[in-house]
Formats: structure tokens, C-alpha cells, sequence
């Protein structure tokens, strides 16, 4: 199968955590023979800003774990109908222009034969849901939706059963336990600073909670304002900028814990749709405790895949618990990843995504496509 995908950016994981999922799903693509290419726009912002404060260096850390990879940079007059000549999928994410969202669809009613799915990964639906509904996907096959509620969403505007719930999932080629164990120490927390989203939450289940159970506290992230540095430098935390998503594993592989603080929306109005972070560190093997956080979905086993906090004073008590207590660490830990494995990788999102393909060529009689066997 060619598949084609348009996102903001392969290259560059810098406040776009979407790469992450993006990554493993179109490397386990290509592993099973299928032929995959990405577009991104060559002024993409989230490249622009890593580049700018890390410089091409800043990009090797992704072409050496992804040596498979690979994507063109088109430019802002190209037209993307003929990017997409050929396929037999193309996918849309979210962060993409109208105009190139549009463009697609339009060339999909004037008959290209390739199915054309979008894919929506953030909050927008509803927290700026003027934006999401200026996006002309009329003659779009369907939505992927990260989440069973952003699923509802659309199905209430009436996509019917043309909307499918794909979670991501953790890249099990990149994200494992270390082969080795070292000492650990500390607790970790991987994650930008959320535009005001969860300030107030990071003070109360984390940097509060850190200083009280003792655990030093090292945090790594992007767009923290001068503000957000002074909290920190209050609660004695250790900040350490950008982090590329491939060295992670490495960095959870050096603390004892860490902790699941999601975005306002995520914990109202869209509960049970999990941060990224929460499948990859579960899949490296480190104790996880979580904010107030629904898992509507029962996509894991909440106390025992990760430790629930309803309380600043509940999260003290249960970091406390994990800096005293290794046989708790290896106990959550190990439950954890045992879910991961059983559910919640990039190989199932493959198997999930192919069979929505299936489907809708079954039901549109699109026979160039065989869902499952590369082209």
C-alpha cells in the first residue's frame, strides 16, 4: 500500500509530541513492506524553533533513531494534490493549513482515487472549535480521532460511523526498559510547559509534592516563560530545556518515578485521552503516579499500571511510598508495561489502522487497495 501522510513535521518533535506516535507508526509501516511518505511544510514552526535554538544538530538525534525515516520539505506554492498522486492512503493531521486541508479534499471530489482520512490529535474541538470547524473536510472518508470523546465530537457534527478513536501508542523499537539497569534517582517529569493550561496543576501534583517526598526533581520542556522559570527556581527544581523525544528512554532509565500532570482539558472536558508520555514511560519500565485524570476509555488499570493521585498531599504520600519502597517501583512498573505490551503499541495502531482501511474500501468498492499487504 503507498501511503502518504502530511504533517506539521517529522523532523522535529519541538512542542509537537504528535511526532512522537507519528514516528513509530510510519516505521512500523515500513517495516511491513508498506511505502510511506510524509510531507511537511519547509517553514514548518516547530522545525524552525528547534533549529533555531539547537541548530541542525538539533535534528540528529531523530534521523539517527529513525534511519528509515525520511520526509519532503514542500514549499508554500506546492501543490498538494500532486504530492499526493499515487496513493492509496493519504492521511491529514490536524496541525496542517486550511488551505492545504482543503486543497486535498478537493482533489479527493474530483476524483483522485487515494482514501483521504483526517487526523485529530488536539484539544481545538473544543476549546477553539471555530478553528477546527473552518477546516473544509467535506469530502473526506472519515476522522481519526485520538480519543473517544473527540470521537463523540465528531460524530455529534455527523460523521456517523465515519470517525474512529486511534489512541497512540508507545514506539516498542525506541521505548523499553534500559538492557541494563543503573542507579536510579530522582523524579522526572518531560513535558512543555502547557500555555497556561495546567500551571496551578504542575505546582499542586508535582513540583509541591516532589519538594515534600524529598525526590529532587528534574523537569525538561520548551516554551518556559520567564515566569514558569521562577516557579521553578521556588520549588528548587532542576530545569533542563528541550529534550529530543529519542532520548527519553534515557532519561526515565535514570529516575525512580515520574508523573502524569495532563492539560486541563484532558482532565474536563476531554477526560480519557492520555499524554503521549503516559504510553511511552509506562513502555520504558518506570513507576508512573497520575494527577486527577479519568480513564474513561479503561485503557489501563488505574493503581495498578500507575498510582492515582486525588490530592497534592495523596501524590506526596505515594512518591514517598516509590522512594522508599523498590518492590513497589517493580511491581507498578512491571504492570504497567505489561499493558503496553498487551495493548498499547505502535504495532496495534498499525493492525487498527489497517483495518479501518479495509473497511472502507470494502464499503466503497476501492479494490486498488488491500489493507495488510504491501503494494
Amino acid at each position: 500500500m503507498r501511503v502518504a501522510y502530511f504533517t506539521h513535521s517529522l523532523e522535529s518533535c519541538w512542542n509537537h509530541g504528535n511526532a512522537h506516535f507519528l514516528r513509530g507508526v510510519l516505521d512500523e509501516l515500513i517495516e511491513r513492506g508498506h511505502d510511506v511518505r510524509v510531507f511537511e511544510p519547509e517553514d514548518a514552526w516547530s522545525r524552525a524553533n528547534l533549529v533555531a535554538d539547537h541548530g541542525e544538530a538539533g535534528l540528529r538525534a531523530y534521523r539517527d533513531a529513525y534511519p528509515r525515516l525520511d520526509s519532503c520539505r514542500y514549499a508554500a506554492d506546492a501543490d498538494p494534490a500532486e504530492l499526493a498522486d499515487g496513493a492509496d492512503l493519504v492521511i491529514v493531521h490536524e496541525w496542517n493549513a486550511h488551505d492545504l486541508v482543503a486543497a486535498l479534499g478537493r482533489a479527493r471530489a474530483g476524483g483522485a482515487s487515494y482514501l483521504l482520512l483526517f487526523h485529530d490529535t488536539h484539544h481545538r474541538a473544543v476549546s477553539a472549535p471555530e478553528e477546527m470547524e473552518a477546516y473544509d473536510l467535506d469530502a473526506y472518508d472519515g476522522v481519526l480521532a485520538f480519543g473517544e470523546t473527540l470521537s463523540e465530537v465528531y460524530r455529534a457534527r455527523g460523521w456517523g460511523n465515519r470517525v474512529w478513536t486511534w489512541h497512540e501508542a508507545a514506539d516498542l523499537r525506541r521505548f523499553h526498559p534500559p538492557e541494563k539497569e543503573e542507579a536510579r534517582e530522582g523524579l522526572v517529569w518531560i513535558g512543555n510547559w502547557g500555555d497556561g493550561e495546567r500551571t496551578q496543576e504542575l505546582q499542586d501534583f508535582l513540583f509541591g509534592p516532589a519538594r515534600s517526598a524529598g525526590l529532587p526533581l528534574d523537569v525538561y520542556g520548551v516554551r518556559y516563560p520567564e515566569e514558569a522559570r521562577e516557579i521553578l527556581n521556588t520549588y528548587g527544581v532542576r530545569y533542563h530545556g528541550w529534550a529530543a523525544n529519542a532520548a527519553a528512554p534515557d532519561i526515565f532509565a535514570r529516575h525512580l518515578a515520574t508523573v502524569h500532570v495532563p492539560r486541563r482539558y484532558y482532565a474536563t472536558i476531554l477526560p480519557g485521552i492520555p499524554t503521549i508520555r503516559v504510553f511511552e514511560a509506562l513502555a520504558c519500565g518506570i513507576p508512573l503516579v497520575s494527577a486527577p485524570w479519568e480513564d474513561s476509555e479503561k485503557l489501563f488499570r488505574p493503581g495498578e499500571d500507575y498510582l492515582v493521585a486525588r490530592s497534592g498531599e495523596e501524590m506526596t504520600r505515594h512518591l514517598t511510598r516509590l522512594r522508599e519502597d523498590p518492590s513497589l517501583r517493580q511491581v507498578v512498573a512491571a504492570s504497567g508495561l505489561e499493558t503496553i505490551l498487551a495493548r498499547h503499541t505502535c504495532a496495534h495502531r498499525v493492525d487498527e489502522l489497517l483495518e479501518i482501511v479495509s473497511s472502507l474500501s470494502s464499503c466503497m468498492d476501492r479494490n486498488t487497495i488491500v489493507a495488510g499487504e504491501p503494494a
